[in-house]
C-alpha cells in the first residue's frame, strides 16, 4: 500500500519535532546541571572570600583534570571557573577541599578503617609423588640364584607377605647339614651345646633368619631353597632381577612404594611461603573431581633461584589408591588463626611503586593523601601496619580523579613548606617574591584591555617553565610597534596581590615579525599539565 505525499510530510514532521523535543530536554537537563554547579561554586567561593581564604586554583567541575591560576570562564563548558580552596581548619593547607557535587561527579566512595582479624586462603597446584617414607626395599640376604620369580612388572600390586621370588643358595646347605649332623651326634654325645650353638650361629651368618632355622630344627630337613616376601604392601616401584640370574648378599631385588599416603609437591612464592605452618589443615581437588583432606608435612629450606619459589610438601591420605604419582592437584590451604590489624579494602590503595598512598576523606569535605605502610593482603582486605587509626575514612574509588583535584606532591610539600617549585604558574605564584624582577623572552598570543598573553620559553630565575600565561599591564607599558605574533624581550615582576605584572616588553630586532591570528578576548591562561 502506497502513502500518500501528505501522509508522508505528516511522519517526517512528527519525527522532526520528536527529535528536537529530545534535544531540548537533554540541553535543558545539561544547563540545570551546569547552573547548579556554577551557584554551589559561587555560593562556595562568596563564603570563602568572606572568611579571607585564598583559593589554591580554579577548575570546571565538569572537566575537574585541568587547573587554572585566575578565575573566568571554562574553555570547556559554558560556566564560570570553581575556586578550590585547602584546608581551612589550621590555617595551613593540609588537604583538598572538594565541594559534594563534584564529589558525586568523581564518584568518590568511602569506607572506614577497620580493626580485624586477616586469615589469607592460598592456593597452590602441586603434583603427587611417592611417599618417600612409605617405602621398603627388598635386598638379598645370600648368595644364590634365582629359581622363581612371583612379580615381573613395575607397578603391580603387592600385599604384606606376598611371595616376591624363590632362591637357590648353595652356602646354606652346608651350614645347615653340619647342624643337623650335630643335632644327632648329640643324643648319643653329651657336652655338645656349645658346638650346636655354633653352628646355629653360622646359620645366621649365611643370611637364614631365626624363624627358618627354627624349621630346619623342627623338620630336620636342609632347606636350599629361600623364599623372599614382601615387607609391605603397595606398587612394584623396582625390580632388580630376573629368573636365572645371580644374585649376591645385599643386592637390591626389588623396592615396594606403599600407596596408603602420597605426597603433593607445589611451590609457593617466597613471599607467601611466610603463610604456611608445618601441620597446617589443607584440601587437595583433582581435575577428576577428588577432595582429599590432609596436611602440611615439611616447608623445604631451600629456595628455587629461577623462580624464586619455595617447595611445600602436603602428605595425604589415600585408603582407596585414588591418587596416584603425577596427577596434579589443586591445594586450598587453609587459613590460620590471624593477628588482630587495622584493614581496610585493598581498593583504597595506591602504589605508587615506591611508597603505599591512600586518600583520607575528612570532614567538610575534605580529602589528605596519607603514607601507609602495608602488610598482608587476602580477600580483598589489606592490612595497615602505619600511617591510619580505626575510624577513620579511605576513599576507595575516583582516587586519582581527587588527585587530580589536588596533586600529591603538591599537596605535601604545602605540608612541609618544603622548597621544591610546583610545575605550572601556581609555583611559579609560590616561588616569585614580589620585589623581583624577571626577564624572559617569548611570542605574543594576545594584546587585551590591561593584559598581554605570551607564549614564553623558560624562566628558572622565577622557577617557571615552557607555557603561555596571561601577565598584566599597566597603561603605557605594551609600546605600539608590539602586535600579535610578534618575537618579544619582557621584565615583569610580582604584584603584592600575587598577580604577575610586565613592566617592560619591546621586540626583538633579531627576529622577524610572525603573524598570528590570535583574539585579545576569551584567552584564559591555563597551567600545563
Amino acid at each position: 500500500m502506497k502513502l500518500k505525499p501528505i501522509t508522508l510530510v505528516a511522519v517526517a514532521i512528527g519525527a522532526a519535532l520528536a527529535i528536537g523535543l529530545g534535544y531540548g530536554v537533554a540541553m535543558w537537563r545539561m544547563n540545570a546541571e551546569m547552573s547548579a554547579a556554577v551557584a554551589e561554586g559561587a555560593s562556595a567561593s562568596a563564603s570563602a572570600a568572606s572568611e579571607g581564604r585564598k583559593p589554591l586554583y580554579w577548575h570546571d567541575p565538569m572537566v575537574p583534570g585541568p587547573k587554572f591560576d585566575k578565575p573566568g570562564k571554562s574553555p570547556f563548558m559554558d560556566m564560570q571557573l570553581v575556586p578550590v580552596y585547602g584546608d581551612s581548619g589550621a590555617g595551613t593547607d593540609s588537604g583538598v577541599s572538594i565541594s559534594p557535587r563534584a564529589q558525586q561527579n568523581l564518584g568518590v566512595r568511602t569506607a572506614e578503617v577497620v580493626r580485624g582479624s586477616l586469615a589469607p586462603e592460598l592456593q597452590a597446584v602441586g603434583s603427587v609423588a611417592w611417599n618417600e617414607r612409605d617405602a621398603a626395599v627388598v635386598p638379598a640376604r645370600a648368595t644364590g640364584f634365582v629359581e622363581k620369580l612371583h612379580v615381573r612388572a613395575l607397578l603391580d600390586p603387592v600385599a604384606p607377605g606376598q611371595p616376591l621370588a624363590e632362591l637357590f643358595v648353595p652356602e646354606w646347605v652346608a651350614a645347615q647339614q653340619e647342624f643337623l649332623a650335630v643335632r644327632r651326634l648329640e643324643a648319643s654325645t653329651p657336652g655338645l651345646n656349645e658346638l650346636i650353638a655354633a653352628t646355629r650361629q653360622r646359620m645366621r651368618l649365611v643370611g637364614m633368619t631365626d624363624e627358618q632355622i627354627a624349621r630346619v630344627e623342627l623338620r630336620g630337613v636342609v632347606q636350599a631353597r629361600l623364599t623372599v616376601t614382601a615387607p609391605i604392601g603397595g606398587v612394584l616401584a623396582e625390580i632388580g632381577v630376573r629368573e636365572g640370574s645371580a644374585v649376591t648378599a645385599g643386592m637390591l631385588m626389588a623396592r615396594i612404594n606403599g600407596l596408603s599416603t602420597v605426597w603433593v609437591n607445589a611451590e609457593l612464592p617466597e613471599a607467601l611461603a611466610a603463610q604456611v605452618r608445618v601441620g597446617q589443615a589443607v584440601q587437595a581437588r583433582t581435575p577428576a573431581g577428588v577432595s582429599v583432606d590432609g596436611k602440611v608435612a615439611a616447608v623445604l629450606p631451600e629456595v628455587n633461584a629461577a623462580t624464586r619459589t619455595l617447595k611445600v610438601r602436603v602428605e595425604l591420605r589415600n585408603p582407596q589408591r585414588q591418587l596416584v604419582p603425577g596427577m596434579f592437584a589443586t591445594l586450598i590451604f587453609k587459613p590460620v588463626a590471624g593477628r588482630d590489624a587495622l584493614l581496610i579494602p585493598s581498593e583504597a590503595v595506591i602504589a605508587t611503586g615506591t611508597r603505599s598512598v591512600v586518600m583520607l576523606a575528612q570532614d567538610g569535605g575534605r580529602f589528605m593523601p596519607v603514607d601507609v605502610e602495608t602488610g598482608v593482603e587476602a580477600n580483598g582486605q589489606t592490612e595497615i601496619k602505619k600511617g591510619l587509626q580505626a575510624g577513620q575514612r579511605v576513599v576507595l574509588s575516583g582516587q586519582f580523579l581527587v588527585d587530580s583535584e589536588a596533586s600529591l606532591k603538591g599537596v605535601q610539600t604545602r605540608q612541609g613548606a618544603a622548597s621544591a617549585p610546583a610545575a605550572g604558574a601556581a609555583g611559579a605564584a609560590d616561588a616569585a617574591q614580589p620585589s623581583a624582577t624577571f626577564r624572559g623572552e617569548g611570542r605574543v598570543e594576545a594584546i587585551g584591555n590591561g593584559s598581554v598573553t605570551l607564549d614564553h620559553a623558560p624562566i628558572p630565575e622565577a622557577k617557571m617553565g615552557a607555557m603561555t600565561m596571561e601577565y598584566l599591564a599597566a597603561r603605557g607599558v605594551v609600546p605600539r610597534n608590539v602586535a600579535v605574533g610578534d618575537k618579544v624581550t619582557f621584565e615583569f615582576k610580582r604584584a603584592a596581590d600575587g598577580q604577575f605584572e610586565l613592566t617592560a616588553i619591546t621586540p626583538r630586532a633579531d627576529a622577524p615579525v610572525v603573524p598570528k591570528a590570535a583574539s585579545a578576548s576569551g584567552a584564559r591562561p591555563r597551567s600545563p599539565a
